[in-house]
């Protein structure tokens, strides 16, 4: 009986920092990590950087939660989570994601840089204060705010490496930003109902899915251009642009499919949605492995 409690007990605590959110987060800043080294790889700084910022998107995630128990509870895909639940208290939830929090970041100021520190802490303070408090509930812009938060992580797994503040920095930010928009409005479209329910003012609610289907495609549009930004500056090689071009038009052509008269379109924003997981995933792969030896010469911002 004590181990199958020990067991529950783990579990509570694990599913309250939304592991799928955590694992995602990992592949993006080992990408960031890998092509700032440039095959020069200092592994215990990796593990300090990957365990680090788990522990603050860990933190985040779990105060989330404890912000957002009032609209989880009304929305199919959240209502079973631990603190709608009561299965783990919001106190308790709260006090485990400041300790997640602390921990994260000491580990980030003891073995990487402050640039580092620096983004990471931008991400969380404006996932958890500015985001999750407010723009979440009360504005049809939360998506991008949100957008900024997610996309952190693969700079700060560059800067970790650099130490500064370049280039190839502001492209993984804009980049990994502007691919949250039709990732996030795709989910917001097949699981409108939820939305709809929680009375959260995502774009496909509170302006309507046409909108919504025309901002996926000019996202997507300008996504494709920024992906390119990292071999025409020199960051990245020829196999990079060519995974990039590919996947981000094969991108395109699957979000304008979402104006044919016959589509399903819940089915073709679960289509939109599934591609870009692999997309992101493809691009965080290829810029860890096609990376140039000798970085281009551009000065630190």
């Amino acid at each position: 009986m004590s181990k199958h409690f020990s067991k529950y007990v783990v579990l509570k605590y694990f599913a309250v920092t939304k592991p799928g959110i955590i694992a995602g987060n990992l592949i993006s800043v080992a990408g960031g990590f890998f092509l700032a080294a440039r095959g020069e790889i200092d592994w215990g700084l990796f593990m300090a950087t990957v365990i680090g910022l788990s522990l603050v998107v860990a933190s985040g995630c779990a105060i989330n939660n404890c912000i957002d128990r009032d609209i989880d509870a009304c929305m199919q895909r959240t209502c079973n989570r631990v603190t709608v639940t009561g299965a783990l208290a919001a106190r308790t939830a709260l006090l485990f994601g400041a300790a997640l929090g602390i921990a994260g970041f000491a580990l980030l100021a003891l073995c990487t840089n402050a640039v580092s520190v620096v983004f990471a802490a931008l991400g969380y303070v404006v996932y958890v204060g500015v985001y999750s408090l407010y723009m979440k509930r009360n504005s049809v812009y939360g998506t991008l705010v949100g957008a900024l938060s997610g996309a952190v992580p693969p700079v700060v797994g560059y800067c970790a490496v650099t130490g500064e503040c370049d280039g190839a920095a502001l492209i993984l930010l804009l980049m990994f930003c502007l691919w949250q928009m039709p990732h996030s409005y795709a989910i917001a479209i097949f699981r409108y109902r939820d939305y709809e329910a929680a009375n959260i003012p995502v774009l496909p609610v509170a302006q309507g899915i046409g909108k919504a289907k025309l901002h996926i495609v000019l996202y997507i549009a300008v996504f494709a251009l920024a992906s390119i930004l990292l071999p025409l500056n020199g960051y990245t090689g020829v196999a990079f642009m060519a995974v990039a071009c590919t996947t981000s038009i094969w991108w395109l052509a699957m979000a304008l499919r979402g104006y044919r008269k016959d589509v399903d379109i819940h089915g073709w924003a679960r289509q939109v949605f599934a591609f870009s997981i692999f997309i992101i995933t493809a691009l965080s792969v290829t810029m860890a492995l096609d990376f140039n030896s000798v970085a281009p010469h551009l000065a630190g911002i």
